[in-house]
């Protein structure tokens, strides 16, 4: 019903270019951002244009969703694909700049009281572009049909990504060498993507998504097409944080500006995802032996190993964004493991849980920035008796903090339900034990916190009664409610990540 009144009251020129304008809007917007001399301003002008880049994408799914095609197809420059550069947006790719831009809106409310803290005043205009440099970087990676294309987009991304990690220096000297560890693991994931987009180009003579998905069925057993595709999942794995090449992302998100660590764990890794997802199921098929191998002896046992060692890992901190760190690479595990079976269900319950996973991660942090903010902690120890003294905050947490283990009645139960029904369709009842077991881990370290929060008394019993400021606690209780919203009618991300599989399996996978 909103998608329709937002199609129906949309201008033309709205209409015709909505797929373009959502990365192109924070790109323009950037630079003005940086010529801002005022912090306030800045922040504001972010915030709108964030509005718009969410109202582009919600146009774009809406018109995916009424053609009959359900692709969009917008040449840049009128340069016909494949000799012009093509973005090309569907049911799965319209998903993802949903959450994208969604997450930016809502960090970027969430953002001001936490830049305040985090960033000297005179910087906060330069921070501010550089993450609507990422933001364009991440809906373009989204949006692309071009895999050199792609490329650039990833490369404009993980720069202004670099940037927005190191500015956490203010607050903790360790985000230099985490940004400094963010950028030599960066760097490697785009060389090995891009020499296997090389590899793909001398065998194919082309770089338009559609087109190599015509001509790969013919050269299979081409030895630059199987190289290249190594290349090509080893990149996108270093970027998807794939166990055991995330060792960037537990520093990266526990030194960053809290503001940074939320955004980054609510989309950096699930547009990676998506992208490894278009390779394997739209340019590539399931059918090929050697995609066949990948999904058996590769993806399975990784995302299986993620989901258990890293909730090992996670059980063991003490530093609570460390913790939830730990926990996202587990939740990465979660959703390879779906994309692993190679079934429309499999790769339908994936996208859900990388939905869902959004939200709670998304709750999760900003809750932590919140307490970091008025209480200047984030040890389990400095969360002791707060559910008293921030019960709005924490009531919060909980509830995203519940949906992360996948209880009943939250939205992570949901996605592990449908992760389990396509499992036991596929055969593989003992990843089953293996997701209970990892959920299981869940319950032991978010319980630790759970516990220090609402049954142990503060460290500092002087500690007056504080909650987050009203600009953080607005868009938190959104993700929290939406987490219990969407476990009780999970009608439309369902519907989303069913369209988002057909989009990339096709119809007949369904049948």
């Amino acid at each position: 019903m909103i998608l329709e009144t937002l199609l129906a009251s949309a201008p033309d020129w709205a209409l015709r270019h909505a797929a373009v304008l959502v990365p192109v809007v924070p790109l323009v917007m950037a630079p003005i951002l940086a010529l801002t001399p005022n912090a306030r301003l800045g922040w504001f002008l972010t915030l709108a244009t964030t509005a718009a880049s969410l109202y582009f994408a919600l146009l774009t799914l809406g018109i995916v969703q009424s053609l009959p095609s359900g692709v969009i197809s917008y040449a840049v420059g009128n340069w016909p694909p494949p000799i012009g550069i093509e973005f090309r947006v569907d049911a799965l790719n319209a998903m993802v700049l949903l959450i994208v831009t969604g997450m930016g809106f809502l960090g970027t409310i969430f953002a001001w009281p936490t830049l305040v803290a985090d960033i000297r005043k005179e910087k906060i205009s330069l921070f501010l572009s550089a993450f609507l440099l990422c933001l364009c970087g991440l809906c373009g990676v989204t949006a692309t049909g071009d895999a050199f294309n792609l490329f650039v987009f990833l490369e404009i991304s993980s720069l202004s990504t670099y940037v927005l990690v190191a500015m956490g220096a203010g607050r903790d000297r360790r985000a230099l060498p985490a940004a400094f560890d963010y950028l030599i693991m960066g760097t490697l994931g785009a060389s090995f993507y891009i020499i296997g987009v090389g590899f793909l180009y001398a065998a194919t003579g082309t770089l338009n998504m559609a087109d190599l998905a015509a001509q790969l069925p013919g050269l299979t057993g081409n030895r630059s097409v199987q190289v290249g595709f190594a290349f090509i999942i080893v990149g996108l794995g270093l970027k998807a944080a794939m166990w055991p090449l995330h060792q960037w992302l537990p520093n990266a998100y526990a030194y960053s500006p809290s503001f940074v660590t939320m955004f980054l764990a609510a989309t950096a890794t699930k547009v990676a995802i998506y992208a490894l997802i278009r390779w394997l199921f739209t340019i590539f098929q399931p059918d090929y032996a050697f995609e066949q191998a990948l999904f058996y002896w590769i993806l399975a046992p990784l995302g299986i190993a993620a989901m258990v060692i890293c909730s090992f890992q996670a059980v063991f901190q003490t530093d609570i964004r460390r913790m939830l760190a730990y926990s996202s690479v587990a939740q990465v595990g979660y959703m390879l493991l779906g994309v692993s079976i190679g079934t429309a269900a499999g790769v339908s319950a994936g996208l859900l849980h990388l939905f869902n996973h959004a939200l709670m991660k998304g709750a999760l942090f900003m809750a932590v920035a919140g307490i970091c903010l008025t209480y200047k902690g984030t040890t389990i120890r400095d969360f002791a008796g707060l559910g008293r003294s921030a019960p709005f905050t924490m009531a919060a947490f909980a509830i995203a903090g519940l949906s992360l283990i996948g209880v009943p009645l939250t939205a992570g139960f949901m996605s592990k339900l449908q992760l389990g029904y396509a499992l036991f369709d596929h055969g593989w009842w003992w990843a089953v034990l293996l997701v209970v077991f990892s959920s299981f881990l869940a319950v032991f370290y978010v319980g630790r916190i759970l516990q220090a929060v609402f049954f142990q008394a503060p460290v500092n019993p002087r500690k007056h009664r504080k909650e987050a400021p009203l600009l953080l606690l607005i868009p938190l209780w959104i993700l929290a409610l939406a987490n219990i919203y969407f476990g009780i009618d999970a009608t439309f991300p369902i519907g989303l990540a069913n369209d988002g599989a057909v989009a990339a399996l096709g119809q007949e996978a369904f049948q």
